[in-house]
């Protein structure tokens, strides 16, 4: 319930979408008896558009959520697992393309294969299903498993959780699938934005997690 949730609020409050029903409904009214209404709108609308243009907001909010964690150079001498987070791979044109198509996100499988190498009696996971509302069936891990292969990892080294659709699910189904012990350490690699709200939810959900922000 909540997955789903989350994606209509994000629908109605992506600025994108703010902009487009802004202008939607300002045109609507324009039409109608309510065309002061309607000025307004279009007013709000445009003044909206060009704050976004010209005051980086967004780049401000995500350096200060990448300022929280620090890159992680003092990592334990052992550890149980490593775990990467998906949202690496567009599954929809890697299936129309035939090959991995990869997107920003692609340092968490670097840094994935680099951590695999320094641990080599670690378990390695990789945890992410499909966090799309259409065609939930078409999961990211079929494309990943080449890339760790290009990048020297041994395919059955590596575990697949690929039933989570957000980071919660991430936590909690991953917990169910490899049975951490209750001592070991696991390392969580994500991007560094996206390390807040990751490493909070693995340890709500019992991890010893260890942060890993690329």
């Amino acid at each position: 319930m909540f997955f789903y949730l989350s994606k209509i609020l994000w629908f109605f409050f992506d600025p994108g979408n703010i902009l487009f029903m802004g202008l939607v409904i300002g045109a609507l009214l324009s039409w109608t008896r309510w065309r002061r209404v309607a000025h307004w709108c279009l007013s709000l609308t445009a003044l909206y558009a060009v704050l976004l243009a010209t005051i980086p907001l967004g780049e401000i909010l995500i350096t200060k959520l990448e300022n929280k964690f620090p890159p992680n150079k003092s990592l334990p001498k052992v550890v149980e697992g490593i775990i990467v987070l998906g949202g690496v791979v567009d599954q929809f044109i890697s299936k129309d393309r035939g090959s991995p198509a990869i997107n920003g996100a692609v340092e968490r499988l670097t840094a994935f294969a680099d951590l695999a190498k320094i641990y080599p009696q670690a378990r390695l996971v990789f945890s992410g299903g499909s966090g799309v509302l259409f065609g939930p069936s078409l999961k990211e891990a079929p494309f990943v498993g080449p890339i760790f292969h290009k990048l020297g990892i041994a395919v059955d080294r590596i575990h697949y959780e690929d039933q989570s659709r957000n980071t919660a699910e991430n936590a909690v189904l991953t917990k169910r699938a490899v049975k951490p012990s209750d001592g070991g350490q696991w390392i969580v690699i994500t991007s560094a934005f996206h390390m807040p709200r990751a490493i909070g939810t693995f340890r709500k959900a019992g991890w010893r997690a260890i942060p890993y922000p690329v």
